[in-house]
């Protein structure tokens, strides 16, 4: 049968064609792209790979074997016709083995909910995830409320401790939901300058967060924090403790004062 396909590094895209043997190859292969993709060879994977005739269907066939070779891989970063298609590219980001020259630099061609993606799949390496993130950290000022929003049920801790400075309130109580959103980052929310009294007072009727004593704490340190709200918290703290978190609070001189002299009336009580 005459092959219906153009010769490209020795391997057709169509019938049973043959595979030129390099200075490796002991010997001449016959296997289409079909076949290759599912090879052992190191060589003949990264001959399908590089193959310009390779559809964006086998490409992802090769970029699902956990097993596919870096050389592969790098072929297929390579392929200009694959790297037209957002599939490709993001499969290439999420697959272990990618070297990080190839995925890191690919990273600002995903999409937002992508780059989420990425960030949460525990197969990708570490310093991957922390690019993600950080690509979509810079994207937030420039993204929709909505996306914002399905963003703080969803992503990764790092990416929804960012959310609960979010001028929004909406999207403040949906990152207070998230799952995934740690005690720490509360904490380093609420310390921080821009923290809004929203996310203050969001958090001091959380019915969750509100009843940890660090967070309440952190709360007792914030210039936000009402009066009524601190009231509630210290009493629920030692008054040592709490006469040393009052000497590095940010909270007004008054209701300084009028927890210093709740905690003293309470140890009169206590005495008498």
């Amino acid at each position: 049968m005459k092959p219906c396909a153009a010769d490209i590094g020795g391997l057709r895209t169509g019938g049973i064609s043959t595979l030129q043997p390099k200075q490796n190859a002991d010997a001449a292969l016959e296997m289409s792209l079909d076949e290759a993709v599912h090879s052992r060879s190191v060589e003949i994977l990264a001959l399908a790979a590089a193959n310009p005739a390779i559809s964006e269907d086998l490409a992802l066939v090769l970029l699902k074997r956990s097993d596919l070779p870096v050389q592969a891989i790098d072929q297929l970063s390579k392929n200009g016709s694959l790297m037209k298609t957002r599939k490709v590219k993001l499969a290439i980001v999420k697959h272990p083995r990618t070297p990080r020259h190839i995925s890191i630099p690919k990273l600002r061609y995903l999409f937002n909910f992508e780059l989420m993606n990425v960030a949460l799949m525990p197969a990708v390496p570490g310093d991957v995830k922390m690019a993600a993130e950080e690509s979509l950290i810079n994207r937030l000022e420039t993204i929709s409320q909505g996306e914002r929003l399905a963003l703080a049920h969803r992503a990764s801790a790092r990416v929804t401790s960012e959310l609960l400075l979010d001028l929004e309130p909406r999207v403040i109580h949906a990152a207070l939901e998230n799952s995934r959103l740690t005690e720490s980052e509360i904490i380093k929310a609420l310390t921080s300058r821009d923290a809004l009294a929203a996310l203050i007072n969001a958090v001091c009727q959380h019915p969750k967060w509100s009843l940890r004593s660090d967070i309440r704490i952190a709360l007792l340190r914030s210039k936000k924090t009402s009066l009524p709200q601190a009231l509630e918290f210290a009493r629920s703290l030692p008054t040592a403790l709490l006469q040393k978190i009052l000497h590095n609070s940010r909270l007004p001189e008054t209701t300084k004062q009028s927890l210093v002299k709740d905690a003293e009336e309470r140890a009169n009580n206590r005495e008498e």
